[in-house]
């Protein structure tokens, strides 16, 4: 890929970032780091350096292009860095409240993004609604000048570190012959308000990121609901191209896939040269979703199909690092198996394989 100086320049940076607090035994490298790697100190060392918030125009941020930012995750992910208290908030969170937030609600949250001082953790699955966001339930009823939420998420990942939550909401009830996304709308809530309880879901792994988050009449003021009520839909479905077409949904084993090309000498060189063009075309659509949304669009069909491909090859590097293992060193069995262990969440979080297929196919009869 054809990059310019100030791309360069922004990978060399986090390149010796993450080196330096690697030498310094401050991380170490894992798979899935985006969502198990919290750091605090991290996330404000990237924040000093002007590096979360990267595309947002002044004065919130630095007003660089996409492809810049997908300089800086790429390098992140490669290196296995601890991002995850700030990921959400800078990848999704900070755009949707740039196109759609009202000021107001622009200086009180953005600010605190870029200084990784607000966490954000996403209310969008819940019991009974997964990657099917039209089964949502959770309510949102006028009260005065703002409105009140009662309802319950879960999978929620660093819903017990986040000061904020996103939470998408019935705003007016589902009518028979409605569209059976209509009448949803999308919420800033403060994770301390009164009538918010987080309850911990541990792992298969022993590990805790994910969370059930219940709201039992939460306060939440006017200029809090994220654009247009009753428009969430439109704006969740623009939202998750920047969830869904990010070097996440590609480069969340590479840590591991790193370790696999050192045994080289135990792997099919075919196979291997296999793996290695599939990534460098994923990396190639992932720039090319960049390009589309410094261009302004919301790449929706693109960023699924990013997901759906992405998916695949993290399962093959799965697959792969399982026959190689076996005559390999301790360390790469236990990263194969600290992967193995994630690896359930990769196809549904952002949304199921078969979601992401509907998606394409009904944008390619509609094309």
């Amino acid at each position: 890929m054809v990059q310019d100086q100030s791309e360069q320049a922004l990978r060399e940076e986090v390149r010796g970032l993450c080196a330096d607090w690697r030498s310094a035994g401050r991380y170490v490298p894992r798979a899935d780091s985006w969502l198990r790697s919290p750091d605090l100190a991290f996330s404000k060392e990237l924040a000093a350096r002007g590096l979360i918030g990267l595309t947002w125009p002044a004065p919130y941020g630095r007003g660089l292009g996409y492809v810049h930012r997908l300089a800086v995750t790429e390098e992140l992910l490669r290196a296995g860095a601890p991002v995850a208290l700030h990921w959400i908030a800078d990848r999704q969170i900070g755009p949707a409240i740039l196109r759609h937030g009202n000021e107001q609600l622009q200086d009180e949250i953005l600010p605190g993004i870029a200084a990784a001082d607000v966490v954000f953790c996403l209310g969008l699955s819940e019991p009974g609604a997964g990657s099917d966001l039209a089964s949502v339930r959770t309510r949102a009823v006028p009260d005065g000048d703002g409105f009140r939420i009662t309802g319950r998420k879960i999978w929620t990942s660093g819903a017990h570190h986040a000061t904020h939550a996103y939470v998408l909401a019935r705003t007016t009830p589902r009518a028979e012959g409605a569209r059976p996304h209509a009448g949803l709308s999308e919420f800033v809530v403060d994770m301390s308000a009164p009538g918010v309880e987080v309850s911990p879901i541990v792992d298969m792994t022993g590990e805790h990121h994910f969370n059930e988050v219940a709201f039992d009449d939460v306060p939440v003021a006017a200029h809090r609901l994220i654009g247009t009520r009753d428009d969430g839909w439109r704006q969740v479905t623009e939202q998750l191209a920047f969830e869904r077409g990010g070097p996440e949904r590609v480069l969340t084993t590479y840590p591991l896939l790193v370790q696999v090309l050192a045994e080289a000498e135990v792997a099919d060189q075919a196979e291997l040269g296999g793996f290695v063009a599939r990534l460098a075309v994923l990396r190639r659509l992932c720039r090319h979703i960049a390009e589309l949304l410094d261009s302004g669009a919301a790449p929706v069909q693109e960023a699924a199909t990013c997901k759906l491909l992405g998916n695949a090859f993290e399962r093959d590097v799965l697959e792969l690092a399982r026959r190689v293992a076996p005559t390999g060193p301790p360390a790469l069995r236990a990263a194969l198996s600290q992967s193995l262990l994630a690896s359930p969440g990769f196809s549904l979080r952002g949304g199921a394989s078969e979601v992401l297929l509907s998606m394409i196919t009904k944008a390619e009869v509609a094309a």
